[in-house]
């Protein structure tokens, strides 16, 4: 997944960061309210930074699931726990006693967007990407094609897709659609041996389904070239590493071009995936039976799923469209994009997982650009009107994270978003525009709301139930945790 956080990143962020807080420690020492919706990084950057900036903000996290932490939970790859230990750092953030965890409460059904602005001097929307984008191809709605992102949660536990039950057994091929680091957390996910996996804190349901797959051979197809492969080179190195794995790709895909070579001179991360990826092929052409395989196939874009002949209604393959790459760049900058050269071939499988991108959606009250899948703003503030260059934001309310700037970067690349959509909340209120705090219920507000609507808050010492018994679960059977899957096991555990 593409996640991970940097010490280095964090270090230097801190430095301007100190500018931020001395600008936010001149104001009125009358409490600000701010709500921070979404507890992923973003969220808990976000809430990080204002608690340091300024000595009496009250900072409220909205969650709709009653467990913190986002896609650091959800997201990221249960054979990566290095990439989970951030949660430490989260979790100081939500033991603040300026700062309260709502979990289990959903933007627009629990509480609205409007009443959040009624309640807390600023609002910052910063709840991700929970939806997918689509390839928009005939057959798409076939049984057994997923988005990577639903598989993922899976895998993971997500209790929106504990019952998925993505068919394994039917078939030993699967198809990825898709070669960025999600794509690779699902194709390493199906090839791993399942002995690892059980080591890790995967979803029982998923290991069980892994277990007795059928699933021998996968593909990441991509429209572009090697060298254009989206993953990073640590991400390639882990899936290569896979113990007994035949790794396949046509000799002719690895030929570079002029413009290639341009593209590898300016990018250190392209020459090193394009160097792995050229020293990974198995040698010879043929492979073992009892090896798991894994195939690169690049240089074509999908054209059409195909139903099976066995299963009415089910995936059988995909048809793919040869490409070829354009430079659309000027003199200045090579940019290479694939076009169709009207060529086609089929490759059979079951299973097809689509890792295209994640997508945001909307709420009520909420400008969005549907086309960029982000809220149109102006680093960090929403814009109320956009239109011919005229930049009117709407006071008080703000975004961060995939909902501001796309889904895109790691972990770490949080840290600068939120410093921006803080240095903007900094602004706004020492000029004024900010209501004053006294007329701002806020965290009780918030409470009456939700009480009234007899919403099932879990606080985060609710979040620290479940934790203790996901520890104590795993701790039976040599796992750092065994987690709760399904939305009535994690809101029974919480509430105890």
């Amino acid at each position: 997944m593409l996640v991970g956080t940097s010490t280095s990143m964090y270090s230097l962020k801190l430095k301007s960061f100190g500018r931020i807080a001395r600008c936010f420690s001149t104001t009125s020492s009358s409490p600000l309210r701010i709500c921070v919706v979404g507890s992923g990084p973003a969220g808990f950057y976000t809430a990080e930074k204002l608690l340091k900036a300024h000595e009496s903000v009250e900072v409220d996290i909205i969650d709709r699931l009653p467990t913190p932490f986002g896609l650091v939970r959800s997201g990221v790859a249960p054979d990566h726990p290095e990439t989970k230990v951030v949660i430490n750092q989260f979790s100081r953030v939500a033991q603040n006693e300026r700062c309260s965890f709502f979990g289990n409460v959903s933007l627009g059904s629990s509480v609205t967007l409007l009443e959040l602005r009624n309640m807390y001097n600023a609002v910052v929307l910063a709840y991700g990407a929970e939806s997918d984008r689509s390839l928009g191809i005939p057959k798409e709605e076939l049984a057994g094609i997923y988005a990577a992102r639903e598989f993922v949660w899976w895998y993971n536990g997500h209790p929106d897709c504990r019952n998925l039950a993505p068919d394994l057994k039917s078939s030993d091929t699967a198809v990825i659609l898709g070669q960025g680091n999600v794509a690779l957390d699902v194709a390493r996910i199906l090839l791993r041996p399942i002995e690892e996996l059980a080591r890790t804190d995967i979803a029982s349901h998923a290991l069980a389904a892994l277990e007795e797959s059928s699933i021998r051979k996968v593909y990441l197809v991509g429209r572009r070239g090697p060298v254009q492969a989206a993953c990073t080179a640590k991400e390639l190195r882990e899936i290569l590493g896979i113990k007994d794995l035949g790794v396949y790709i046509k000799p002719a895909d690895l030929v570079t071009t002029p413009a290639d070579e341009i593209e590898m001179k300016n990018s250190r991360i392209r020459r090193r995936v394009h160097e792995l990826l050229s020293k990974a092929v198995t040698p010879g052409c043929t492979p073992v039976a009892s090896q798991r395989e894994l195939h690169f196939v690049f240089f074509r874009k999908p054209d059409m799923f195909l139903e099976s002949d066995d299963k009415s209604g089910h995936v059988g393959g995909i048809r793919l469209e040869k490409t070829a790459l354009k430079d659309v760049g000027d003199d200045e900058l090579v940019k290479q994009v694939a076009v169709g050269t009207g060529v086609y071939e089929d490759i059979s499988c079951g299973l097809a997982l689509k890792s295209i991108g994640y997508k945001s959606v909307a709420v009520d009250g909420l400008p969005f650009d549907t086309n960029k899948g982000i809220v149109p703003n102006d680093r960090g503030r929403v814009l109320a009107d956009a239109s011919h260059g005229h930049l009117q934001h709407d006071i008080g309310l703000y975004v961060c994270g995939w909902l501001k700037r796309g889904p895109t970067g790691i972990i770490g690349t949080n840290l600068h978003c939120a410093e921006e959509t803080i240095s903007c909340i900094s602004e706004d209120l020492n000029r004024g525009a900010l209501a004053s705090a006294s007329t701002k219920p806020g965290r009780e507000g918030l409470r009456q709301v939700l009480d009234s609507r007899n919403t099932r808050v879990v606080p985060f010492d609710g979040w620290g139930k479940i934790d203790c018994e996901e520890r104590r679960r795993g701790s039976l059977k040599n796992k750092p945790r065994e987690k709760l899957a399904t939305w009535e096991e994690l809101l029974e555990v919480a509430c105890r």
